[in-house]
């Protein structure tokens, strides 16, 4: 029988299932993450333990089993509508991840990044432990075509960028209590944030040379995010802080399949909804914290905030009090 431990009432949601057959650890993978399918070439006896809990619709779990094969087809995905991201960080043995015609073999301190929406496999063949860091891909600031480019791409994790980011996504999944505590939404945006750092390096590196606008677009982001309190932030100061003309601003944002000012507004309703969710701001008026980030009508604010969440900003609050 498959056994999971609750947390009581005042405790941390850390949720543990623990399978003492293959068939318990199927459907525990499934129940975690997204539909999938397991198969084992040794399902008796088989072992597992999934270890998780989440913040802000950031999943993160330790995985840690016997040989197994997961696999992701187009079957599964044309059940649902959810898209995310997983990134996964090996810990202990050995995994290979297969998409989009690329394989990655992770060996302890790799990581790699795969899409849900698409079909993928992961082989372990033998006993292992790794961390699964699962979101939606909304939650990162990087658009989700230029992110596909890293789907089954090695990252070490023992030198450069990797180096300062695996030490602390190792330390999360250690403390998945921390996670679901009073500091959990910043510790998830922390992990994401440093998610899109490594990224945006890796991208940097093998994109530099071949697109000419790569570095402009870099320089573009910053800026936005930098000026997202400026009310009067619109692509005329956008382009003039970077001696372009609007025309060619509006180009290399539709060159990433987005524009300038839905850009802006996504940025915003982030760092809103953010703000929403952190227990430092409780007592700041959701109309202050709309002004905080650029949006001066309130109503507005309120219209389109619901729906891009299909929350309100008074609901997302008050979820963090629950």
């Amino acid at each position: 029988m498959l056994s999971r431990s609750v947390p009581r009432t005042g405790e941390s949601r850390v949720s543990t299932s623990v399978a003492h057959t293959f068939g318990e650890f199927r459907t525990a993978v499934s129940e975690s993450f997204v539909p999938l399918q397991v198969t084992s070439a040794r399902p008796e006896p088989f072992w597992g333990r999934i270890r998780s809990a989440e913040a802000d619709e950031v999943h993160v779990a330790e995985v840690s089993a016997a040989e197994h094969v997961v696999e992701r087809t187009p079957e599964l995905i044309a059940r649902g509508d959810r898209h995310y991201f997983k990134l996964s960080l090996q810990l202990a043995g050995t995994g290979l991840l297969i998409q989009d015609d690329r394989e990655a073999v992770l060996q302890p301190g790799d990581l790699a990044v795969y899409d849900t929406h698409r079909p993928y496999t992961l082989v372990f063949d033998d006993d292992f432990r790794t961390m699964v860091v699962m979101f939606p891909k909304r939650l990162i600031d990087l658009p989700t075509d230029v992110v596909g480019q890293l789907t089954a791409v090695p990252m070490s994790g023992k030198a450069g960028v990797g180096s300062i980011i695996v030490p602390f996504l190792a330390q999360l999944v250690g403390n998945l209590e921390q996670l679901s505590g009073p500091t959990g939404a910043r510790l998830a945006h922390s992990a994401l944030d440093l998610v899109t750092t490594l990224f945006a390096n890796e991208l940097d590196v093998s994109r530099g040379a071949v697109n000419p606008h790569h570095a402009l677009m870099q320089r573009v982001r910053g800026y936005i995010d930098s000026n997202l309190a400026s009310p009067d932030l619109d692509p005329g100061r956008i382009a003039a802080a970077h001696f372009i003309s609007t025309r060619h601003l509006h180009g290399i944002f539709r060159e990433e399949g987005t524009t300038v000012s839905s850009w802006i507004r996504t940025r915003r309703l982030e760092r809103c909804r953010r703000d929403l969710l952190d227990p430092l701001y409780a007592d700041r008026p959701v109309a202050a914290v709309a002004a905080r980030w650029g949006f001066v009508d309130a109503a507005h604010f309120s219209r389109v905030f619901k729906a891009a969440y299909a929350e309100s900003p008074s609901e997302v609050r008050a979820s963090v009090r629950r």
